[in-house]
């Protein structure tokens, strides 16, 4: 639902224009690290989602033990 939304805000014009401001503000040689540390962000995010959903997996299956 959000995505359709987002997609009606966001065409190719848009997102061209906002690519060109980015590299305006942060410049050229900055952009790589922005995307690395975001990248790391997102790797850590998945993890922390993964482990949380495992122990209540774990959790589920001790109850069913009991």
């Amino acid at each position: 639902m959000i995505s359709l939304i987002i997609a009606g805000f966001f065409g190719p014009p848009e997102i061209i224009l906002i690519v060109i401001v980015v590299v305006i503000l942060f410049g050229g040689r900055k952009i790589p690290e922005l995307m690395r540390g975001i990248g790391q962000g997102m790797k850590e995010f998945k993890k922390a989602t993964k482990d949380n959903s495992d122990d209540e997996k774990e959790d589920k299956e001790k109850e069913k033990i009991k």
